[in-house]
């Protein structure tokens, strides 16, 4: 592991090294490609430093898996039964808060303004990609036909994209998801709520970006 390595290989090789580069606002799904010094040295962040974080990290994982190494099945499994499904269960649950948040508190300074709207139009995005995914690319890559799908696989990483800029705009609403003083409950759960979402759909877009797009059209 060295600072030359790219950001997406460092998640691949070393899982834990998403939540470091997440915690410290690193893009190593659809701006994985960076190497770590670059990265870092556009964030100000000191790149020794976060490798000694991402070793620390490593060794306190109890689940292990690498990713590059399981069958390719295997992983479409764990990306729809843990990723899609948390997806499609979560983001009611957004909306209706951040209307909530919206309704009660849009005279105060810092509210919200427009997150509900955000997040419906981000749930019809996010629900159409995760079926085409679910009904023809991950069929195909399954069935060992890999190699027919460049084109599909292209298509869902430029959906990627834009699923990252509505990050960026969610990021933008929120203050980076930081509430104002005197925020209610509700308001401070629903960030807590948005965080948890991000980094989730981060680390799923990484897995199929950086993982099992690249093997698939390999194999």
């Amino acid at each position: 592991m060295t600072t030359s390595n790219t950001l997406a290989d460092l998640a691949v090789t070393y899982p834990a090294a998403a939540r470091v580069f997440y915690r410290n606002g690193l893009d190593f799904c659809c701006g994985g490609r960076r190497p770590l010094a670059d990265a870092c040295v556009t964030r100000g962040l000191d790149a020794d430093a976060l490798m000694a974080d991402i070793e620390s990290e490593s060794a306190a994982v109890v689940d292990r898996r690498r990713w590059d190494e399981e069958p390719l099945g295997v992983l479409i499994d764990f990306i729809v039964d843990t990723y899609h499904r948390r997806l499609r269960e979560t983001f009611p649950d957004l909306i209706r808060m951040a209307a909530r948040v919206e309704d009660r508190h849009a005279d105060k300074p810092g509210c919200p303004r427009g997150l509900a709207t955000l997040l419906e139009l981000m749930q019809e995005a996010v629900l159409d990609h995760l079926a085409k995914e679910e009904q023809v690319l991950f069929p195909l890559i399954a069935s060992g036909r890999g190699q027919f799908a460049a084109g599909p696989a292209h298509v869902m990483e430029m959906e990627h994209d834009e699923h990252a800029r509505n990050l960026g705009e969610l990021r933008r609403l929120t203050n980076n998801m930081q509430p104002p003083d005197g925020a209610c409950i509700t308001w401070h759960a629903l960030y807590l709520a948005l965080r948890q979402f991000e980094e989730e759909l981060m680390v799923h877009i990484h897995l199929e970006n950086n993982v099992l797009f690249p093997r698939a059209l390999a194999s």
